[in-house]
């Protein structure tokens, strides 16, 4: 994996062929269960298990998207024994993550928080 310092300049030209795998590479990103199955990844390896229990998906889907990603070369697997251990494949696809949540953060702001209080006061005046 290319150090940090290695890699090229984001604001250069983006090319035809370039456009077309960048838009293929973020297909993966493209279905709920993916996502819930890389955030479920931020804080560590996990199982097939473990994402399953996490996401509430089946283990039988599970296996299915983490092979999409495997694809995708988003995830990394180590095998111990008879597990298997997923794991985000470098730190990229975690500020990816990052940086699409503050989007949606920052195009859809959540409502903010109103305490029993402040709906009680509000309702008397």
């Amino acid at each position: 994996m290319p150090h940090s310092s290695e890699h090229r300049e984001p604001n250069r030209p983006l090319g035809a062929a370039e456009a077309e795998e960048l838009a293929e590479a973020m297909r993966a990103f493209g279905a709920g269960s993916r996502l819930r199955l890389l955030s479920a990844m931020l804080e560590g390896e996990r199982t097939v298990e473990e994402l399953s229990a996490t996401t509430g998906l089946a283990q039988s889907a599970t296996s299915h998207q983490l092979r999409l990603l495997r694809q995708g070369r988003l995830v990394s697997v180590r095998r111990a024994g008879r597990h298997a251990y997923y794991r985000l494949h470098d730190h990229h696809v975690a500020d990816l993550l990052a940086a699409m949540r503050h989007h949606h953060e920052h195009v859809h702001p959540p409502e903010p928080l109103t305490l029993p209080a402040e709906t009680e006061s509000a309702s008397r005046t």
